[in-house]
């Protein structure tokens, strides 16, 4: 058996699979192991984002994590292969260059031999541990000095004398380049996005690494002049208007004062959605403003109901109820424009959306099915859904093949506004925060609680009688909670 074909069976590849429907790349967002760390088939050993979700990655197999081959927060393409795994630990394996070697120049014979100190220090260095994306140096395989150690004089001289082009190898000698200051490729990322050289950055990482914190100081630090020579003088004090004026002059810290934040992940995919959606569906927006005050009594009713014991019980709950009601009554409103076969796809189920805020941005996971669940079904679906989407653990399938998505601006204090379909989808209904108005009842002016709904559609197959019918159903039934169960 040829030594490729023994390194290839004890090392296994693990590339970046296309977590869902397309995909082209993902961001590594965690790595749970590290080199020298056991893993077994199953474990989850990363966590990446794409442009859908984040998503847990699980290796296939048995061993020891032998490489990683991008740090976190490198967006990577799929394919690529992010983890090697040692799956024959403790066998004696051929040496073998490492696949992302570069090939070293020949090394170049010396005419004169030097010290016993100069040959210590062109001595081959073992080859030490990279960061990701700079593979080994280029450079000569001589150690590099340490800082504030000088160099012995027979090796400097024989430097000078390589790079004046008087000894031999002094073309190798020259095309050698300065190297790269250490840093991992998302610190790169933000001092590029900053306008920071991080050759000039302090490093105050451990062997001499570039921190993120690094970049921020350098970012801070105030812009100086370079001193310029001048005729020396006597020192004068400085006038007290002058002195004052200085201190008093603001100091530019040019990027500082800005943060860029790189658009990738979900918010990419949100904005290309979003105008995507904006620009095709024709949108139509209508508002209707009511008393909700029925409703908001009945979900502090149910929350003492033995049957929703351990749900979470809220308005959101009642108006996704309502809204279920008012599609299976009006059911054209639940379609979709199919533009390749230029066909209205009427849809005999409902998956609702429901649009959540997280630090990734805005998502929109969907309930399968919801208008075939009961109260408590409904309920227990909602919770599950927005806890897994706090926590970031919403799978790209919860997100896809929704018809309808709900929008709660409420809980922001909004009253109403004129929301974006979700792509595919015919409409969607935004809610505003409810408060206690002075409101008409039987009558009277009262104190009674009023929210505004505001549902927007696709003028291409839901027309105006059909959208106003529904949001009118919806207000409705949430004015008179029991048509909940005279309409179902």
């Amino acid at each position: 058996m040829t030594e490729t074909s023994q390194s290839s069976q004890r090392f296994r590849e693990f590339k970046m699979p296309d977590v869902g429907e397309g995909l082209t790349e993902a961001e590594i967002l965690k790595w749970y192991v590290q080199p020298g760390d056991t893993v077994t088939d199953g474990q989850v050993v990363c966590e990446v984002e794409t442009a859908k979700a984040a998503v847990e990655l699980p290796i296939p197999f048995d061993g020891v994590v032998h490489e990683l081959r991008f740090g976190e927060g490198v967006t990577v393409d799929v394919g690529q292969v992010i983890i090697t795994v040692d799956v024959a630990p403790g066998t004696a394996a051929p040496e073998a260059a490492p696949a992302n070697a570069q090939v070293q120049a020949p090394a170049v014979q010396a005419e004169p031999e030097p010290s016993a100190e100069a040959a210590e220090e062109a001595k081959p260095a073992a080859r030490q541990p990279v960061l990701v994306g700079y593979g080994v140096s280029e450079a000569s395989t001589k150690r590099r000095a340490r800082k504030g150690t000088a160099a012995p004089a027979a090796a400097v001289a024989a430097v000078q004398t390589e790079l004046n082009g008087h000894g031999p190898g002094a073309a190798d000698v020259m095309a050698v380049p300065e190297s790269r200051p250490l840093a991992k490729p998302p610190v790169r990322k933000l001092a590029k996005d900053l306008g920071i050289d991080l050759a000039a950055v302090t490093p105050t990482g451990p062997d001499g690494i570039i921190t993120r914190e690094d970049v921020h100081a350098a970012a801070a630090a105030p812009v100086r002049p370079e001193p310029v020579a001048v005729p020396s003088e006597p020192e004068r004090e400085p006038e007290p208007e002058t002195a004052a004026a200085e201190a008093a002059a603001p100091v530019s810290v040019g990027a500082a004062r800005e943060t860029r934040t790189p658009i990738k992940g979900v918010r990419k995919a949100i904005a290309s959605a979003m105008v995507n959606s904006a620009f095709t569906a024709p949108h139509v927006t209508e508002f209707i403003t009511f008393d909700i005050t029925r409703t908001m009594k009945l979900v502090e009713e149910l929350k003492s109901d033995k049957d929703m014991a351990g749900l979470r019980v809220n308005p959101l709950l009642l108006i996704a109820k309502a809204l279920l009601v008012a599609i299976k009554r009006n059911p054209a409103v639940n379609s979709a424009w199919d533009e390749a076969n230029q066909e209205i796809v009427q849809k005999e189920y409902v998956n609702l959306g429901i649009a959540a805020a997280t630090p990734r941005g805005l998502i929109v996971p969907n309930i399968k099915d919801a208008g075939a669940k009961t109260l408590p079904e409904l309920a227990a679906a909602l919770g599950e859904l927005v806890a897994t989407a706090r926590e970031g653990k919403t799978s790209p399938a919860a997100m896809q093949g929704g018809t309808v998505t709900i929008t709660n601006v409420g809980v922001f204090g909004v009253d109403t506004g004129t929301p974006i379909l979700n792509p595919g989808e015919s409409a969607i209904l935004a809610v505003g925060a409810i408060k206690l108005q002075p409101w008409v009842h039987k009558g009277k002016v009262k104190p009674r609680q009023v929210t505004t709904l505001a549902l927007s559609f696709d003028h291409r197959l839901v027309d105006g009688e059909l959208g106003s019918r529904v949001l009118a159903d919806v207000a409705a039934i949430l004015e008179q909670p029991k048509r909940l169960i005279t309409w179902a």
